[in-house]
């Protein structure tokens, strides 16, 4: 039977590697975006994955494109908990707006994506969440205390929720990523790269997504049935729990 996927932040950097693995694999997926057009049009393009564009952060235009994404594709047998963004600032200059912002986004979102999916997934008895969480969510980063937080909640969710969804054939699992040579890590300074960031990686390199999209396929397959309320951490040997 084909499953029908959903990817949050699904059409650049780590979800474009995780919405690719998964059609790969055999599912039926649809690629949330929230921004870029361009990029998101030429995504479609050129995998021939079906986009979708709304705000996770708010909870009707979730409801309302969840529902658009199940009368094109079926049900959601899948959901990859992915988008996420940053407002670093030192806390005594962190506003509300920023605090706000990542918080609606990288923990909100997840309550936003994943009620509207569960009851069905309840029904059905099969389900697949996972949550794509943070190295620093585990281990906290300064200039970061809002996405610090909002990851760190993000395993909290994770580890609750798997409770609730076991007796009826749901998973809810989260995965860790560590330093990922996405655009966003691509842009910092070399100098920076390979004299602050590479020596804490004990494996001595960047990740690459579809490193984290193979985490994503194998929690998301029949085979990961045992596993839930789990952490996986990929991130080089920088951080352990």
């Amino acid at each position: 039977m084909t499953r029908v996927a959903v990817v949050t932040g699904g059409t650049r950097g780590i979800g474009a590697a995780i919405s690719i693995a998964l059609k790969e694999s055999g599912c039926k997926v649809a690629a949330v975006y929230a921004g870029n057009d361009e990029k998101a049009k030429a995504f479609e393009a050129e995998t021939g994955i079906a986009v979708f564009k709304w705000d996770v952060s708010d909870y009707q235009a979730c409801v309302d494109g969840i529902a658009g994404i199940e009368q094109a594709l079926g049900p959601v047998d899948i959901l990859v908990n992915n988008a996420g963004i940053t407002r670093d600032a030192m806390f005594h200059k962190m506003t509300p707006a920023h605090w706000n912002e990542v918080i609606g986004t990288n923990l909100t979102g997840l309550y936003n994506m994943t009620h509207p999916v569960w009851s069905g997934m309840r029904d059905r008895g099969f389900g697949r969440v996972i949550n794509i969480s943070s190295i620093n969510g585990q281990k906290g980063q300064m200039g970061q205390v809002n996405y610090s937080a909002s990851k760190a909640g993000d395993l909290g969710f994770t580890k609750a929720l798997a409770q609730e969804g076991a007796a009826k054939g749901i998973t809810v699992n989260a995965i860790c990523p560590g330093y990922i040579a996405t655009e966003m890590v691509r842009a910092i300074p070399e100098k920076v790269l390979n004299e602050r960031i590479l020596p804490q990686i004990p494996v001595g390199r960047l990740g690459e997504p579809e490193e984290i999209a193979r985490c994503v396929v194998f929690l998301a397959s029949d085979d990961a049935g045992f596993i839930t309320g789990s952490t996986l951490s990929a991130n080089g040997g920088q951080f352990f729990v």
